[in-house]
This record gives C-alpha cells, sequence and structure tokens, in this order.
C-alpha cells in the first residue's frame, strides 16, 4: 500500500535566511501562470533541510479577510502537496530548490484550476 503524499514542516521555507537568498540575490528565476507566480532559486543543499523547500503568499493587499487568504493558501498547498512528484528526482546530489509562490489575483479561482496552474509552474521549472 502506498501511502498518500505530504506537506511537512521541513518542506516549507521558514528561514528568513532562506527568504532573503531567495529575493534579493538576482538571480533567482521567475515564471507565471495567472493567477500564480513562482520565484524558484536552485542553491547548494543545507543540512537538515528538505532538498525542495516552498513558501507560498497571498498578499493582504489582494484580500482584505484572513479567512480568504486562508482559502487560497490552502488551494496551493494542497495542489503542491499533490503534485510534488513532478520535482522528485529533478535536483541534483548537493543541491536544493527554493520556490515562492505567490498569489496576483484579487478573486477565487476554482481548486481544480489553482491546481493546473501549480502543475504549470512544477513542469516548467523542472524543463
Amino acid at each position: 500500500m502506498t501511502t498518500a503524499p505530504t506537506f511537512k514542516k521541513e518542506e516549507r521555507i521558514v528561514s528568513n535566511l532562506l527568504i532573503e537568498t531567495l529575493f534579493e540575490k538576482g538571480n533567482s528565476q521567475s515564471l507565471s501562470a495567472y493567477p500564480l507566480r513562482a520565484v524558484y532559486l536552485r542553491t547548494e543543499h543545507r543540512e537538515g533541510c528538505a532538498p525542495v523547500q516552498l513558501l507560498i503568499s497571498v498578499p493582504k493587499k489582494k484580500f482584505k479577510h484572513a479567512v480568504d487568504r486562508n482559502r487560497v493558501k490552502r488551494q496551493i498547498r494542497e495542489a503542491y502537496r499533490k503534485n510534488k512528484a513532478l520535482l522528485e528526482g529533478k535536483v541534483d546530489e548537493g543541491q536544493m530548490l527554493l520556490i515562492a509562490i505567490i498569489w496576483l489575483s484579487e478573486r477565487h479561482f476554482a481548486t481544480n484550476e489553482v491546481e493546473k496552474r501549480v502543475v504549470s509552474l512544477l513542469k516548467q521549472m523542472v524543463k
């Protein structure tokens, strides 16, 4: 019996140092699949970190109410969890992939639509 894919704490970007590395260096790449934008960076692997780490951002400017931001984050997290296998084996040994997914729209999208866009971004990253 196979286990369902999970999204553990180790797979989330929680370190401010990693967030700064992702956004400030200038050598990260960006992809867009409206309403999502992905900023990603391949960097050297750090001890105790998962090979792929994810950050999800839904700006308060787009959704004023926390319940709306949380819904969108939940949709993105679920879509990533179901499809993160697309990235397995695509990250070189001694490397790690940092990904930030940022919401761009001011309206909600259906969950299956969000999932299509996340899959699109993941496929573009591994090319």
